[in-house]
């Protein structure tokens, strides 16, 4: 279902352009998350392809914590329309996939989410993957709370987002 889902392209938001990339391509030169994808911080990407980009968190809440983005930038979930939701299953199939790689396996004890603007600290749109959950200490787990006004789960997303545009 995510391969057939990640066909379909996705709306850029807040694009960007700047020299050496084509116009259609979104990179935001004052964003981080951007400056990490382009190899301009140093930081290890764990993964990196047109759609998808995934790094370690620099400050870790659980013994695998990855923030897996866009590769082109797209603004925070506010931001997203019901057509971004290929888009949220590709990054949580893309987080699924590097803690494979990393052994984890039991997935009953992963948490994959979003910090709900204004409580984010970086306005690209970025996953949280954070394993063992059970493994979080008291200030990550509120930092990650589910059903929280600060944290959205990628599930809770991908629901509200689907609900956009069918009330209009």
């Amino acid at each position: 279902m995510a391969a057939a889902q990640t066909a379909q392209t996705v709306p850029p938001v807040d694009v960007v352009s700047t020299a050496g990339r084509s116009s259609t391509e979104a990179y935001d030169k004052k964003c981080i998350f951007c400056r990490i994808v382009n190899n301009e911080m140093g930081t290890e990407l764990l993964h990196s392809d047109e759609e998808i980009s995934c790094f370690r968190d620099i400050k870790p809440a659980a013994p695998h914590h990855y923030l897996v983005i866009p590769t082109k930038h797209v603004g925070n979930c506010k931001s997203l329309s019901k057509e971004h939701v290929p888009l949220v299953n590709r990054m949580v199939e893309a987080g699924k996939e590097i803690l494979r790689k990393n052994n984890v396996s039991d997935f009953s004890d992963v948490r994959f989410g979003f910090h709900w603007p204004p409580f984010c600290s970086v306005t690209h749109l970025h996953l949280h993957v954070l394993a063992p959950a059970s493994q979080m200490g008291f200030l990550s787990r509120l930092m990650y709370r589910l059903n929280s006004y600060w944290f959205i789960t990628a599930d809770q997303l991908i629901e509200l987002l689907n609900c956009k545009g069918e009330t209009n």
